[in-house]
């Protein structure tokens, strides 16, 4: 009965999904399902706004694969009331960026990637991920090589979000691990480098929890932040829209919570420890049975 329920009930499409297990065993094989499609790429990259009507954004079998796209991310978390950073440009095309119209601070980011690659965050001409000068040119002609490698990235150039106190710095990152609409655990990350930084893991009432990953070192115990209801609120209401587990990513501002970006296979599964293993599979066998 449970084979058949799985298969013919709440998966209706057969597709061959992983049974009750580890979550990083999920996480791979919803990476070789949503990837390894031949129309994979034309569903991610599909361009999608805010006013768009629920279902064109639901058009496609694993629909949730157009918020891998940045800019659709953004649309999607405007279009469910949540705020998101200034857009300052939007292309492919590096060469038509007026840099002298932007701001001494801003953030590059590219529309397809993910760890962080690629991202530029801006102050008086220092990646403060890197702590090297660029250059105008020098920028441009490393985004050009990006395009030339996948003809459809394109790049977002963002205010650099201030943080709480009004200063500009490399933010926290707030990360939800969310399962239709519940929250097992928040990753905070003090974040030093793309590749680098400190985590610190917490329940939805802002309780300590242990080590759910251990992709970067045990951080300390932080503040809760004056948005971190809303951040909930939001998290929960994304979740819920998004439908199958997904982490959401975001940001303590000085304005308040704004949204970051949707990740379907955080870390590919990877680093994570025996009580994150159990704790997200119980998640996903209790809020998104049968998903994939």
């Amino acid at each position: 009965m449970l084979n058949y329920l799985k298969t013919n009930v709440l998966n209706p499409l057969g597709v061959d999904l992983p049974d009750f297990g580890k979550f990083s065993v999920r996480i791979k094989k919803r990476h070789e399902i949503f990837w390894n499609d031949i129309n994979a790429e034309l569903v991610r990259n599909t361009p999608m706004t805010e006013d768009d009507p629920i279902e064109k954004w639901k058009d496609d079998v694993y629909w949730q694969r157009k918020l891998s796209n940045k800019f659709n991310a953004r649309e999607f978390a405007k279009k469910h009331g949540c705020d998101v950073a200034k857009l300052l440009w939007k292309g492919a095309d590096a060469e038509h960026i007026d840099f002298s119209a932007l701001p001494p601070q801003y953030v590059i980011r590219p529309t397809i990637g993910h760890s962080c690659s690629n991202v530029y965050v801006m102050t008086n001409g220092v990646n403060l991920f890197d702590h090297k000068y660029y250059t105008p040119a020098g920028i441009k002609d490393a985004l050009k090589l990006e395009t030339l490698k996948n003809p459809a990235q394109e790049f977002l150039i963002e205010e650099f979000l201030m943080n709480d106190s009004g200063a500009y710095e490399i933010l926290k990152d707030y990360k939800f691990f969310c399962f239709n609409g519940k929250i097992a655990t928040i990753c905070v990350i003090r974040r030093l480098s793309p590749q680098s930084g400190y985590n610190t893991f917490y329940d939805e009432h802002w309780n300590k929890m242990k080590m759910v990953n251990k992709t970067f070192g045990d951080g300390e115990d932080h503040p809760k932040p004056e948005c971190f209801d809303d951040m909930v609120e939001q998290a929960k209401r994304l979740s819920k829209a998004y439908g199958i587990f997904v982490r959401i990513d975001f940001y303590s501002t000085y304005r308040g919570a704004v949204f970051g970006e949707f990740t379907p296979t955080p870390g590919m599964g990877n680093n994570y420890s025996r009580f994150g293993e159990e704790l997200l599979s119980k998640y996903w066998e209790n809020y998104c049975y049968g998903l994939v």
